[in-house]
């Protein structure tokens, strides 16, 4: 089962900004993450319970080939999508976000 796809804004952001930091260290390296990036969030669309949990309902689903994670919250409709984070970041810097939604 696939579900629809939810982006909290400040995920968007974090996409945005990983992405100008690889093509500036090589043309289409971007593009590239995003791919990955793309592959990681339909995995988990279509078998949340595949990733593990970090906090309460929250999974982290690795991306492939670079070091981020993607941290989403499913239900039987909905992926929400709270954060994409280096996996070098502070740990839990997102979890405000869960009040938020």
């Amino acid at each position: 089962m696939s579900r629809s796809v939810v982006f909290r804004p400040e995920a968007r952001t974090e996409l945005a900004l990983a992405w100008d930091w690889y093509e500036e260290k090589r043309a289409g390296l971007g593009d590239e993450l995003v791919v990955c990036v793309e592959a990681a969030i339909a995995g988990a669309s279509r078998e949340p319970d595949l990733h593990r949990r970090v906090r309460g309902e929250v999974r982290r689903a690795l991306v492939r080939r670079f070091p981020y994670g993607v941290f989403f919250v499913a239900d039987d409709d909905e992926l929400l999508v709270l954060a994409i984070s280096h996996d070098r970041r502070s740990p839990g810097y997102w979890e405000s976000r869960l009040s938020n939604e």
